[in-house]
């Protein structure tokens, strides 16, 4: 029997592939509007009861269940209730190990292509703004970042940038350009009790809820959050260390002044730490499963004006102001922290 794939085959496999999107699609339902943690506080709910919780319409509901029911988010009780299964629970955004970002990321990924598919037709590229033209997505955009690498932070990344112990030890500052909901500098912050942080972000959405984080965690006094642009922030004194998580190609059209505002604003024993994709230099090796979601973001980020950089291109515009770069290599080589001091 041939091994090669048949028409069939390929129409299964295919039709697999969109039950996943689908299934996807309804656990975003889920998490948007708060369905999952409010079945995991009662414990088992009709649509009339989860529309009393939620405040969200009833017939809405008993589709929505119908759906989550199908795809194994919800298990069905003898008098007609809904518990969560183990999936559901995962998609409840402060579970362990959640899979909310995975929902969040699949919907994300959609309006993106969407938006390709319009764009390509006139080469536009509508810029950062297409974030927050679905309005239930960009409340949950911080979320889904903080969820996907924050483990990778902290367990793999934070311990090999001694950086940041060198600031606590002079209750020095960390400034955040493009902060997102504040979860790098809430970690550092609980981390290392000296340091004080300040995050800028271009999204006044995502400034209030660092700012909320900060105070639940009880770090207001250390850490504080404002919109603004990067070329119109001030300084009054230098600063210890510059962080750009995931941000820097967002800004690297215009590099120059990025990189002439570290030059100028850092501190004579500070470092820039720069957290990026890594675009490989091989077009080959997106045919590898876990790069090929990099060339989806490859895609979406050109819709944004933006493109994704290869680690070698981030450390030679740092050797370009006269800064020294070390490269940290992460995930498989999907993630690249560039750790960059004054001094060649």
């Amino acid at each position: 029997m041939s091994m090669e794939e048949t028409t069939e085959d390929r129409k299964k496999r295919f039709r697999q592939m969109s039950q996943g999107a689908l299934s996807l699609n309804v656990a975003f339902v889920g998490v948007a509007n708060g369905l999952f943690p409010a079945l995991r506080e009662a414990g088992s709910l009709d649509a009339e009861g989860l529309s009393v919780r939620t405040g969200m319409d009833r017939d809405y509901l008993t589709r929505w269940m119908d759906a989550a029911f199908a795809f194994g988010y919800l298990e069905e009780s003898s008098s007609g209730t809904f518990r969560l299964t183990r999936d559901g629970e995962a998609m409840c955004p402060d579970a362990e190990d959640t899979l909310m970002p995975v929902a969040v990321g699949s919907v994300l990924s959609a309006h993106m292509a969407e938006r390709a598919t319009e764009c390509m037709r006139t080469g536009e590229r509508p810029g950062e703004r297409v974030l927050g033209e679905r309005k239930t997505i960009l409340p949950w955009f911080g979320s889904m970042i903080e969820a996907n690498f924050s483990p990778l932070f902290s367990q793999q990344i934070l311990p090999r940038l001694p950086i940041f112990e060198e600031v606590d030890e002079r209750s020095g500052t960390v400034v955040d350009l493009g902060c997102g909901n504040g979860w790098y500098l809430v970690l550092l912050a609980e981390r290392f009790s000296r340091l004080k942080g300040v995050g800028l972000d271009g999204f006044g959405e995502n400034v209030r809820q660092a700012s909320e984080k900060a105070k639940k965690n009880g770090l207001s006094d250390r850490l504080r959050f404002q919109e603004g642009d990067i070329r119109h922030y001030p300084l009054r004194e230098p600063v210890d260390v510059f962080v750009m998580n995931r941000a820097l190609h967002h800004v690297w059209t215009d590099r120059e002044t990025v990189f002439s505002f570290f030059r100028k604003h850092l501190s004579s024993r500070g470092a820039v730490v720069i957290w990026e994709p890594a675009w490989p230099e091989s077009r080959k090796e997106l045919r590898e499963p876990v790069r090929r979601p990099l060339a989806f973001q490859g895609l979406s980020e050109h819709v944004q004006g933006n493109r994704l950089l290869s680690p070698g291109e981030i450390a030679d515009a740092f050797r370009d102001i006269g800064f020294s770069s070390t490269v940290l290599s992460f995930a498989n080589g999907n993630e690249t922290v560039v750790v960059a001091r004054p001094g060649v």
